[in-house]
């Protein structure tokens, strides 16, 4: 049986901890032949060990995953990781390359292992024209690097608008069709989505816990964990405490 080797490309260990977590249970055939953290080191591992699918992180130092898919696009196959679902354009959706978004989930990687296998066994795979797809990646990713993170939020508040800084929110928590913005002094709904301020606001200092849950890092005051082994979280002058799902608790394993 042919061996399949595989290298891990993130500049985020824990996100290649997991991935490689996720593989290990859905192909555990699969061998996983380096890691890498930045772009010139994943070009290396690439020329040194000629791997036959390269997951590659879009946002890394030295060189992107789009500079580096650039050369290495003719040599393996390239699954691409974001954490911006803008990056997930139509074009991804044919069979020479794939895309997973951050945090990795089961369902998603079985789809794109399918994928591989299917390109791998494939006698003289097509090595088609990507140029163009590179070229559309990095005019959004350029455009995602520009654009300023929000810094306000507006609300609604009678006839009145009220501007709440966003340094000022403790979290963002669904509700029904809004959105509810906690802060420590009062509360505030909202019609921007939970999706739609995910891509809006600093992933430094906002982190999304749940589906349905953005919290302000900086306000997190403990971590612990439940009876049933998930993180919960205590927030600064809030009383509620926070449930972190299983899909975003590689969060907080490195605290």
């Amino acid at each position: 049986m042919q061996q399949i080797t595989a290298i891990i490309a993130d500049d985020e260990k824990e996100l290649r901890r997991h991935l490689i977590k996720l593989l290990d249970q859905l192909w555990p055939e699969l061998i996983i032949s380096g890691e890498s953290e930045n772009g010139p080191q994943t070009l290396e591992l690439v020329h040194t060990l000629s791997p036959d699918i390269v997951f590659l992180d879009i946002n890394m130092p030295g060189l992107t995953g789009i500079e580096v898919a650039r050369q290495i696009f003719c040599q393996c196959a390239i699954v691409f990781i974001t954490a911006y679902d803008q990056y997930a354009i139509e074009a991804f959706e044919n069979e020479a390359l794939d895309y997973l978004l951050k945090p990795v989930r089961k369902e998603r990687l079985l789809t794109s292992i399918e994928r591989c296998k299917r390109h791998i066994s494939t006698p003289a795979p097509p090595r088609p024209d990507i140029a163009p797809l590179l070229q559309q990646l990095e005019k959004t990713l350029l455009k995602k690097n520009t654009t300023p993170f929000l810094q306000w939020i507006r609300a609604q508040h009678g006839d009145s608008i009220r501007l709440i800084p966003i340094d000022d929110v403790l979290l963002f928590k669904s509700s029904d069709k809004y959105t509810l913005v906690i802060t420590c002094k009062n509360e505030s709904l909202i019609r921007k989505t939970i999706k739609e301020l995910e891509q809006e606001l600093d992933p430094e200092k906002f982190w999304k816990i749940h589906r349905g849950t953005i919290v302000n890092v900086s306000s997190i005051s403990k971590i612990s964990k439940s009876i049933t082994g998930k993180y919960v979280i205590k927030l600064l002058e809030h009383d509620e405490p926070q449930l972190v799902s299983r899909s975003y608790s590689y969060l907080f394993k490195q605290m």
